[in-house]
């Protein structure tokens, strides 16, 4: 586009020296027929100031007829002055460019907003538990996921293990061999939610895709590409996805985990919280389906969400 007003301004350009050229050769032909004229009737009127003294009547007879008509003078050029100079065509050409630039403004500012409806702003991540806190949310246990070992309490907030199986009924959405449990609640946007936990052995906090498999031994969150998971413990900690650990520094006193997902950023988040928000780990992917926050509860251990 930039190109094409440049082009076109050069050819406008061109085309105002070009009739520039033209005017001025015509007028300046027209000067040169005017310099002659005069040159012409001062030499006639130097002959008619000589013939005015002579004395033979007869030669002034016969030369005053031929000087008494002024040379070319049915020749005479009728110069005018165009007040209505072709700038017509200049500025026609000039009112097209302008169509053709704002047509190519409106069409970028439509691709600009498709793109910026297509790819979200990626929004910075809070730094202060204030920050997060904005945008937590609620989420609730789901009683139908829980395997018959945990127990819900505290309107299913709270989830402990118990060597007694609850008496419940089968259900397509239960866990059957791993001990874990999925909320209610899926996740598609910002979201940020805080576990405290009570273990001497230490907790795993996880996300997954609701379709994760629950009568299987690899339905374990962390042993499959559908679940990410962390396992926090006062001697070792590890992140483990799609059936694979990554070491993480031991959680040395805070019993409250952070977990923060940014869904259309790719974004998960664990923190360890207590008076400051400490990164445990981040994991950069790209989502295709809400997450389901889930927990593993080992043996003497519960999970509360607070």
């Amino acid at each position: 586009m930039i190109r094409r007003i440049k082009r076109r301004r050069s050819e406008v350009c061109e085309m105002i020296k070009d009739q520039e050229k033209a005017e001025l050769s015509l007028a300046e032909g027209h000067l040169e027929r005017l310099e002659q004229e005069i040159i012409d009737l001062r030499r006639r009127n130097a002959e008619l100031e000589q013939l005015s003294h002579t004395e033979d009547h007869i030669h002034f007879l016969q030369s005053f007829p031929s000087l008494c008509v002024p040379p070319g003078s049915a020749d005479v050029p009728n110069i005018t002055i165009n007040h209505s100079f072709s700038f017509q065509a200049v500025e026609e050409s000039v009112s097209v460019l302008k169509e053709q630039v704002l047509d190519f403004c409106k069409q970028q500012v439509k691709q600009i907003s498709v793109t910026v409806k297509g790819d979200p702003v990626l929004l910075l991540e809070p730094e202060t538990r204030g920050d997060f806190l904005h945008d937590s949310c609620q989420l609730t246990m789901d009683p139908n996921t829980a395997h018959k070992k945990l127990h819900l309490s505290e309107g299913n907030r709270r989830v402990m293990f118990s060597e007694e199986e609850q008496s419940c009924p089968d259900h397509p959405e239960r866990f059957d061999v791993c001990l874990q449990v999925l909320c209610r609640e899926g996740v598609s946007g910002r979201c940020y939610w805080e576990t405290e936990w009570s273990s001497d052995y230490g907790v795993s906090v996880a996300v997954s895709y609701k379709n994760i498999s629950r009568k299987e031994v690899m339905s374990g969150f962390g042993y499959n590409n559908i679940s990410w998971r962390i396992f926090c413990s006062t001697s070792r900690s590890y992140f483990k996805h799609n059936n694979k650990e990554t070491e993480l520094p031991p959680v040395s006193s805070s019993s409250r985990i952070g977990v923060y997902v940014d869904y259309s950023a790719g974004t998960l988040s664990f923190y360890s919280v207590s008076d400051t928000m400490t990164l445990l780990h981040r994991v950069q992917t790209t989502f295709t389906q809400p997450l389901y926050p889930g927990f593993i509860v080992y043996p003497g251990s519960s999970v509360k969400l607070v």
